[in-house]
């Protein structure tokens, strides 16, 4: 539907959940005018944001928090119920974490409904804002028990690491809901910004999201597998991705091939979205392939880095003695997320066949007692990218960082013990790797 704004005034708003979602709306809703209230259940989280502590790395989040609290227009509360009884507008910014079987967990959902449907407004108006299934507005409705308040799916669509430049200048805004005027209320929270507004029904608004994630998710995993046949055949993928994103069809966007897509969102979405065409009838074996390909990349940046240190994986040769120096360990640069990091998941391989790893990021130096406890248990940390590759037999790039993109190559090359770097994320130049002495292997290059 063609969105015509309404004459713009601000709104008080309330969201639930002070995660990364549910953070970055609250300060940016409070950046454009609106009155904000931010719940979460956590009480020490809300301490530390009222002290202006920012529990995320996210580019430019802290200054905007820090600036909306001056100005009054945003607060932090515990508990959902506090939040709520004045607000226009409640946002569901709650996890969504997924089942063994891929679908969504909405329990969450549903405890922050029954906690807010006694005390809403009448007239308010609640927002799916976390990726929820096709048809969790009904569910959000059902649990509510409220004929006087309505529900919107409002779908995220940001990306960690750049998540205020997204909220404040969006390719879009969807809005879905089967309330007309409740669809155009929350449209209108998004008027002063210079974007396209699509509003639709609720399905669609939530389909929207999962389409989304998927498609971007099969871009990568497609010219991750184009990579591999790149080094198949002799062919170098940095000119491929030139010649076909070049095609205005096509695009250069997500063409760069890695370790494998990770973080909080593809996969949980890429799975989710096999599960509910599933659970309606529908076999959807092309995002079943999507999901097999980012599972076999990780597997052959394994076998890669096992190479590089003499071992091959396929003969089933253990890698006791072989020390690895990991560079990047979050799931992408710009954030400290290490959810579902191909990373990890790689690291994981490699300890399980007996490497001895030490490894560096800058977002996690000194902090990463939780993942040396909880996810490597052999893991050694390093405070720089040389301390990593001290001694080590290989070095391997694994999180885009830039500072990995400037390494003093001379440098890792005389505190290494071998001379093979692994770049999985094609950051540095071949030529100038190998003129430290350094043997190198990129992710289809030739």
């Amino acid at each position: 539907m063609e969105f015509d704004a309404d004459p713009w005034e601000p709104a008080t708003v309330a969201v639930v959940g002070a995660g990364y979602v549910g953070l970055t709306t609250s300060a940016c809703l409070a950046s454009m005018g609106h009155d904000v209230t931010c719940a979460d259940i956590d009480p020490e989280k809300i301490e530390r944001l009222r002290n202006g502590e920012i529990p995320i790395v996210e580019a430019g989040l802290g200054e905007v928090v820090v600036h909306a609290v001056a100005a009054d227009r945003l607060r932090f509360v515990v508990g959902a119920a506090a939040a709520v009884a004045d607000a226009d507008i409640v946002f569901l910014c709650v996890p969504t974490p997924q089942d063994e079987d891929g679908s969504a967990d909405l329990s969450y959902i549903e405890a922050a409904a029954r906690q807010i449907g006694p005390v809403l407004r009448p007239g308010a108006i609640v927002v799916n804002k976390s990726t929820v299934p096709v048809g969790s507005a009904r569910v959000v409705e059902r649990v509510l028990q409220r004929s006087d308040v309505s529900v919107v799916s409002n779908p995220e669509f940001l990306r960690e690491g750049t998540a205020v430049f997204d909220f404040l200048h969006p390719d879009r805004v969807v809005i879905g809901g089967d309330d007309e005027a409740a669809a155009r209320a929350v449209a209108n929270l998004y008027s002063p910004l210079n974007t396209e507004i699509l509003i639709t029904d609720a399905a669609s608004a939530e389909t929207i999201k999962y389409a989304a994630n998927g498609f971007l998710a099969m871009k990568i995993s497609f010219i991750n597998a184009v990579a591999a046949m790149c080094e198949a055949v002799g062919a170098d993928v940095a000119d491929v991705i030139e010649g076909i994103g070049s095609d205005h069809r096509i695009g250069r966007a997500f063409l760069r091939p890695g370790p494998g897509w990770g973080g909080s969102c593809f996969p949980k979405d890429s799975r989710a979205l096999v599960s509910i065409a599933a659970d309606h009838g529908y076999d959807f074996s092309m995002m079943r392939g999507v999901i097999e390909v980012n599972d076999e990349q990780r597997l052959r940046m394994v076998a890669k880095i096992a190479r590089a240190a003499g071992r091959d994986m396929a003969l089933d040769l253990p890698l006791d003695g072989v020390a690895i120096g990991a560079l990047g360990l979050t799931f992408k640069a710009g954030t400290d997320d290490l959810r579902e990091s191909p990373s990890l998941a790689i690291l994981d391989h490699m300890a399980a066949a007996g490497a001895e790893i030490t490894a560096y990021d800058p977002t996690t130096v000194g902090v990463l007692d939780r993942v040396q406890t909880d996810r490597l248990g052999t893991l050694r940390l390093a405070n720089d990218a040389l301390g990593a590759a001290n001694g080590a037999d290989v070095v391997v790039i694994l999180t885009e960082w830039p500072e990995f993109a400037e390494l003093d190559l001379d440098a890792v090359a005389r505190v290494m013990r071998g001379c093979s770097l692994v770049d999985t994320r094609n950051m540095l130049d071949p030529g100038s790797v190998r003129s430290a002495g350094l043997d190198y292997d990129g992710v289809g290059r030739r």
